[in-house]
């Protein structure tokens, strides 16, 4: 077995995600072809001569998933010493954030009903798009308005709430149809095809924003943060492990900081 097939063995093992399986293996290939090397020959000078190449054309956030992925090549797989190689910390951005009237503008402009189904559910949900695409029928109870994720990001389930409304529209859009996933009938949609409806709508919409499935999910978190939603339960529904995670919305949600009144008004 080569080292790419024991590094998906494995991640797939310890129960990481297909995404992860998927990063991982990319960087590990491109890394041994660019070393010309086998994986058991690889050396740690190997990853800093790849890794530094990538300064020049790839972001802080794939230098660390490439610098991630070969750490467990070197030494969950290699079991070789991997070292302690230097890279920059992870950009501190702040999520970009769609206001509701964007969110209503963009499920309005839908080119049918399927895709005003699934961009209304990212957004009603607050559901990675990973998680979207592989629902099944029967993980929604439709009398009690919750759908359960299993098996989502560190293989954890949890319950999401959905809108009552929605909720119809979906069970109404099924009616007559066989299918086991939410959305299409014996596999899952792909992710790809997901991204490409919400950058198709928000063209025709007019949204200058970046909108990804993932815009949605942080619109979700913050608007529920405006309206007053504990932030533990907001990370309850998000599935982060962390609160630290969660954390970032409350420097994101701009209409509390509207709300602040100055203190020079009370003078």
């Amino acid at each position: 077995m080569d080292a790419i097939q024991q590094l998906k063995s494995e991640l797939r093992m310890r129960g990481l995600s297909p995404m992860t399986v998927r990063n991982y293996s990319f960087f590990v290939d491109k890394f041994l072809q660019h070393a010309k090397k086998d994986a058991a020959d690889a050396s740690q000078d190997d990853v800093k001569l790849y890794l530094s190449g990538l300064f020049d054309s790839k972001s802080k956030n794939t230098i660390m998933l490439a610098h991630a992925a070969l750490k467990f090549l070197f030494t969950e797989v290699l079991k070789k010493e991997f070292g302690d190689i230097k890279i920059p910390k992870k950009d501190k951005k702040l999520p970009e954030v769609l206001t509701k009237d964007e969110v209503k503008n963009l499920i309005n402009s839908a080119d049918n009903e399927k895709s005003r189904l699934i961009i209304s559910l990212l957004y009603s949900s607050g559901l990675r798009v990973s998680e979207l695409v592989n629902l099944k029928i029967t993980d929604i109870n439709f009398g009690e308005n919750t759908g359960w994720v299993r098996m989502g990001k560190g293989s954890k389930d949890r319950i999401f709430t959905l809108s009552e409304n929605l909720l119809k529209e979906i069970k109404n859009y099924l009616e007559g149809k066989e299918n086991i996933y939410l959305f299409s009938k014996e596999k899952p949609l792909t992710t790809r095809n997901i991204q490409k409806i919400i950058s198709g709508t928000k063209k025709r919409a007019g949204i200058i924003k970046k909108a990804t499935p993932h815009t949605l999910r942080h619109s979700f978190a913050t608007h529920l943060l405006e309206s007053g939603v504990d932030i533990r339960i907001i990370q309850a529904m998000l599935g982060h492990s962390s609160l630290n995670t969660t954390q970032v919305y409350t420097h994101v949600s701009s209409e509390q900081i509207k709300k602040v009144k100055n203190p020079l008004d009370g003078l």
